[in-house]
C-alpha cells in the first residue's frame, strides 16, 4: 500500500511532466521560472529554429471542480506539431471543428476526458479558474480524448488553452510602453513573458550540438538551455527523505509481522505434533519432516501474500490520499486521483510476504524434526534446550545492537541509517529472553508474598516456557517501543513547531491570495489592494513578503567552477519588514539580530534556512551561494542560518529590494500587517471589508492552528502504520498463547484434577500473560527512548534538516505501558475460554 501510495505520486508527477515536456528534448528557462518572450522571437526571426514552441505552465484553482488545482498548459497551436499530439496528431482525437474555436475564441478551454467525466463536463460550460484573488472564466469548446490508460492520467487534471490566454491569466502579458511629454522620454513597455521554451535537438550528432551552442549565443544572463528530466528530477527529489521514512516504517510493520508468522507455525506444530510423532514412527525422516513444513508455510504465505497484493490495493487508495495531501501541503502539487497499479511493486510485495514467511518459519520447522518417533517429547527437555542457547542469542542480538549503532553513528547514508535502526531493534528483541527470566526470578517471591502460591506459579509458568513467552513478549515489545519512539518524536517535534510558531508568526494579521498549493509563484496580491492596507487607519507596519523558486549552489569560492549537476532548486522569500526577527529565530548569525535587516542594506548578503544549511553544507566558513538571477549569476553571502520547519526543501531569505534588484519583479506574494496594541482592526473586520476580494485574512492564532493542522495532517499515516503494528503483534501475542494453551493442556488438567479450580486457572493465566505483558511493556520504556532519540537526534536530522527539541511526556510511557498489558489480557481470553470447556479427564489422558 505504501510503495503503491508513493509509487502514484511519483507517476503522477511524471506524467504531468511529460505531457507539459512532449517531445522536447531541451528546454530554454529563466531563473525564477519565466522567460522574456523576446528570446523566443529572436529564436525565430535571427536563428531561424522551427523546433521551438513557447510555453506558459502554472497551477490554477478550478472553483467548479471542488477547488481542485489544475495544470494550466498554454500553447501556441502553429508550433505544437513536433512536440505534443494531444491536439489532434496522431496520439488523441480532439474534437472536429475545435481548433478553430481554440484560435479565435477568447478564453477557450480544452480539458481531458477523464476530468470531464469526473465532474459530468461537456463543451459549452464555464469554467472559472482562480489565481491568486482574480477569477478569470474559461469556456470549454473541446475534450481530449485519450488512445490508453496513460494518456488518459496524463490529461487528467491539465486544461490547455492559447498561449495568450495563460500569460493574461497568469500576468505574463507584456505591457506597452508610454509616449513621454514633449522634451521628455517615454515610459519603455515590458515583454511579456512565458514559463520556457520547448526545444528538439539531437546531442549526439554535430548538428544537435552545433544547434544548441548557436542557441546559448543568443541567450540573455539569467537564461539557460536544461534537459527537462533534470527539472523534473530536482523538484521529485524534495520528497525521496519522506518516502524512504514512509517505506522503512511499513517494513517494521513486515518485522512484527514476522512474530506473528513464527507463532502461527509453531502452532502447528503444536498442534500436530502426535501426527508428526506417527509419521516419524512410519519411516517419514527428519528431512521431509522440515520439508513439509515449509512446504506448508510456502503454501499459506503464498495464499496470504496473493490476499495481501489485493488488500494492499485497497489500502493503497487510502494511503494514496494522505501521501498526496502532504506532498501538496509541503513540497509541489500533484494531483492524483487514483492508483497507479504497478505490476512490479505487485511482485515485490508479494516476494517480501513470502519470503518472510519462509524465513520465521526455519526455527518451527527444524523444532518439528526434533519431534521423536515416540510421539511425546517432554517439554521440558526443549526448554532446557533452548535455554542453554539464550546466552548465545542474547550475544548475538548484542552483536546486532553494536552494529545497528555503527550504522547510525558512522555515517549519514539515510537508507544504512534506516537498516541501522532495525538492527537496535532486532538486538534489543533478542536480549530480552535473559532480561524475562531475571524479571520472573525477582517477581516470583514477590508475588509469592501477596498472592500466594499463584503468585510464585505464574512466574515459574513464564520461564518454563519460555520457547513461546519470549517470542511473544519480544514482538509485544518492538511494537510497543514503536508506539514509544514515534509518539516522543512526533510529540517533539509538534512542540518545537508550536515554539517556532510563536517566534516567527510575529504580525498580528497575515494576507495571503487563494493558492493552488505550494511553491505556486503565479499568485499576486494586486498593488492596489496593498495601497489600501497601507492607507488603513490605526494599521502600523505592513510587511511585504515575495516567494518564487530559484536555483542555487553552495561554492567554495566566488570565482570557483560551477558544477552544472550541483545546481538545487529552492524557495526564495524576499521581504520588504521594518521589523527585526527575534534573537531566538536564529541558529546562527554574523549580522547584529537586533539590526540584522538594516545592516544587509544593498548588500549581496542572504539567510538561509537550518535545512537548507545542513543539507548542502552551509557553515560561517563555507558560507557562499552561487545564484541564478535574471540579471546573471550572482555570488551572495549567507549571514545568517535560522530555525524553519515550514519545508524541509530549504529557504533562502534575502531583502525585497535586493530581489526586485536582480530579479526585476515587484510582485507581493503576501502581506504581514502589524497593528498597534490600542488599534480597532481585526482579522473578522478586514474580511468584511475586503469580501469580495478572493483574499485569506488571518489573525495570527489561526494562522498557528492552520500550520498545527497541517503538521498533523503529515503524520496521520505514520499513526495508521503505527496501529497496524501493534495490531499485528497483538494477533502474534494471541497465537503464541494457543500454542502454549495447548501444549499446557495437560499440565493445567492435572492441576485441575488435584483441586485447582476454574477460577484460580483464570487467575494464574491472566497472571501469567499480565507478566508477559507488563515484561514487554517494561522493557519497551527504555527502548522506546533509545528509538524517539534516535528519530529526533539522527534520523529527523540527516531526512530532513531540522533540529527537534526533546519533549518526552510520561503519559506517553505510561500509555504504552498500558497498551502492552491489556494487549497480552485480551488475547488470554480466547485460549482460556477454550481451555475451559475441555473436560479434565481429557485433557490428562495420554496415549
Amino acid at each position: 500500500a505504501i510503495d503503491l501510495a508513493n509509487g502514484s505520486a511519483s507517476r503522477a508527477f511524471e506524467l504531468s511532466t511529460e505531457t507539459v515536456a512532449g517531445k522536447a528534448t531541451h528546454q530554454i528557462v529563466g531563473s525564477n521560472d519565466s522567460v522574456d518572450e523576446s528570446v523566443y522571437r529572436r529564436l525565430k526571426t535571427e536563428l531561424g529554429i522551427a523546433e521551438a514552441a513557447p510555453i506558459v505552465t502554472a497551477y490554477a484553482t478550478a472553483i467548479e471542480l471542488d477547488q481542485q488545482p489544475v495544470r494550466v498548459l498554454g500553447v501556441d497551436l502553429f508550433a505544437e506539431g513536433p512536440f505534443r499530439n494531444y491536439l489532434g496528431q496522431g496520439g488523441s482525437a480532439f474534437v472536429q471543428n475545435g481548433l478553430a474555436q481554440f484560435l479565435t475564441e477568447p478564453n477557450a478551454l480544452l480539458i481531458g476526458e477523464a476530468t470531464a467525466l469526473r465532474y459530468n463536463l461537456q463543451t459549452g460550460v464555464t469554467l472559472t479558474l482562480r489565481i491568486g484573488n482574480t477569477r478569470t472564466p474559461f469556456r470549454i469548446i473541446g475534450i481530449l480524448q485519450p488512445t490508453d490508460d496513460n494518456s488518459r492520467r496524463a490529461l487528467d487534471g491539465i486544461a490547455i488553452m492559447d498561449i495568450g490566454a495563460a500569460q493574461a491569466l497568469f500576468n505574463m502579458n507584456g505591457k506597452p510602453g508610454q509616449p513621454g511629454k514633449p522634451g521628455q522620454p517615454g515610459k519603455p513597455g515590458q515583454p511579456g513573458k512565458l514559463s520556457h521554451i520547448d526545444l528538439i535537438a539531437d546531442e549526439r550528432t554535430d548538428e544537435g550540438r552545433a544547434r544548441l551552442a548557436e542557441i546559448q549565443t543568443i541567450l540573455p544572463a539569467g537564461v539557460q538551455i536544461i534537459k527537462p528530466s533534470t527539472r523534473s528530477q530536482s523538484v521529485e527529489s524534495l520528497t525521496d527523505a519522506f518516502k524512504l521514512n514512509l517505506t522503512a516504517l511499513s517494513l517494521l510493520a513486515l518485522v512484527v509481522g514476522m512474530f506473528l508468522i513464527y507463532n502461527t507455525i509453531t502452532f502447528s506444530v503444536v498442534q500436530r505434533r502426535p501426527t508428526i510423532g506417527t509419521l516419524r514412527c512410519l519411516g517419514v525422516t527428519r528431512g521431509e519432516i522440515f520439508r513439509m513444513i515449509l512446504l506448508e508455510t510456502l503454501l499459506l504465505g503464498t495464499l496470504g501474500g496473493l490476499l495481501g497484493v489485493g488488500l494492499g490495493i485497497v489500502l493503497g487508495r487510502g494511503a494514496v490520499g494522505l501521501v498526496t495531501q502532504t506532498i501538496n501541503d509541503l513540497y509541489y502539487v500533484v494531483n492524483v486521483r487514483d492508483i497507479a497499479v504497478d505490476p512490479l511493486t505487485l511482485l515485490k510485495g508479494f516476494a517480501l510476504g513470502v519470503g518472510a514467511a519462509l524465513l520465521a518459519a526455519l526455527a518451527p520447522a527444524y523444532e518439528a524434526t526434533s519431534i521423536p518417533p515416540v510421539g511425546a517429547l517432554k517439554r521440558s527437555s526443549v526448554e532446557g534446550r533452548v535455554r542453554k542457547i539464550l546466552p548465545y542469542v542474547a550475544a548475538v542480538g548484542v552483536a546486532m545492537f553494536l552494529a545497528g549503532g555503527g550504522m547510525l553513528l558512522l555515517t549519514k547514508v539515510l537508507v544504512i541509517n534506516l537498516a541501522g535502526i532495525f538492527g537496535v531493534l532486532i538486538g534489543i528483541a533478542l536480549v530480552s529472553p535473559l532480561v524475562t527470566i531475571a524479571f520472573m526470578r525477582v517477581a516470583s517471591p514477590v508475588l509469592g508474598r501477596f498472592i500466594g502460591v499463584i503468585g510464585r506459579m505464574a512466574p515459574r509458568g513464564v520461564v518454563n516456557s519460555i520457547s513461546r513467552t519470549a517470542i511473544a513478549i519480544a514482538s509485544l515489545l518492538v511494537a510497543v517501543s514503536v508506539i514509544i519512539g514515534l509518539q516522543s518524536m512526533i510529540g517533539s517535534f509538534r512542540n518545537t513547531v508550536q515554539s517556532w510558531l510563536d517566534v516567527s508568526l510575529a504580525a498580528d494579521i497575515f494576507i495571503t491570495p487563494p493558492s493552488a498549493g505550494v511553491g505556486d509563484a503565479q499568485s499576486a496580491i494586486a498593488p492596489e489592494i496593498i495601497d489600501e492596507f497601507r492607507a488603513l487607519p490605526g494599521a502600523g507596519d505592513v510587511t511585504l513578503l515575495r516567494r518564487v523558486n530559484i536555483e542555487t549552489q553552495v561554492v567554495a569560492a566566488a570565482d570557483a567552477p560551477r558544477d552544472d549537476t550541483g545546481w538545487r532548486t529552492t524557495t526564495l522569500t524576499a521581504i520588504e519588514s521594518v521589523h527585526e526577527r527575534p534573537d531566538k529565530e536564529f541558529l546562527w548569525s554574523e549580522r547584529p539580530v537586533d539590526g540584522v535587516w538594516a545592516s544587509m542594506t544593498g548588500q549581496d548578503e542572504v539567510q538561509v534556512s537550518e535545512p537548507f544549511a545542513n543539507k548542502f553544507g552551509v557553515t560561517q566558513q563555507n558560507n557562499l551561494l552561487a545564484v541564478r538571477t535574471n540579471a546573471g549569476e550572482r555570488t551572495m553571502r549567507v549571514v545568517g542560518v535560522f530555525y524553519d520547519y515550514a519545508s524541509d526543501a530549504g529557504v533562502v531569505r534575502m531583502r525585497r529590494d535586493l530581489y526586485q534588484r536582480d530579479w526585476a519583479d515587484d510582485k507581493v506574494s503576501s502581506i504581514a500587517l502589524y497593528l498597534p496594541a490600542d488599534s480597532a482592526i481585526t482579522a473578522q473586520s478586514l474580511r468584511t471589508q475586503f469580501s469580495g476580494r478572493d483574499l485569506l485574512i488571518s489573525a495570527n492564532r489561526e494562522l498557528r492552528d492552520n500550520a498545527l493542522q497541517v503538521f498533523d495532517r503529515t503524520f496521520a499515516i505514520t499513526s495508521a502504520l503505527n496501529l497496524l503494528a501493534t495490531v499485528v503483534a497483538f494477533i502474534g501475542v494471541l497465537s503464541a498463547l494457543m500454542a502454549l494453551q495447548i501444549e499446557r493442556t495437560r499440565e493445567l488438567g492435572m492441576l485441575r484434577a488435584n483441586g485447582m479450580t476454574l477460577n484460580q486457572l483464570w487467575r494464574l493465566t491472566l497472571l501469567e500473560t499480565g507478566l508477559m505483558g507488563g515484561t514487554a511493556g517494561i522493557l519497551s520504556m527504555p527502548a522506546g527512548l533509545l528509538l524517539a532519540i534516535i528519530l529526533v537526534y539522527i534520523i529527523n536530522l540527516r531526512s530532513f534538516g531540522w533540529t527537534i527539541r526533546l519533549d518526552l511526556q510520561w503519559t506517553t510511557f505510561a500509555q504504552a505501558l498500558a497498551v502492552a498489558v491489556v494487549s497480552a489480557l485480551l488475547a488470554a481470553i480466547y485460549p482460556m475460554l477454550r481451555l475451559g470447556k475441555i473436560a479434565i479427564a481429557s485433557a490428562v489422558r495420554q496415549e
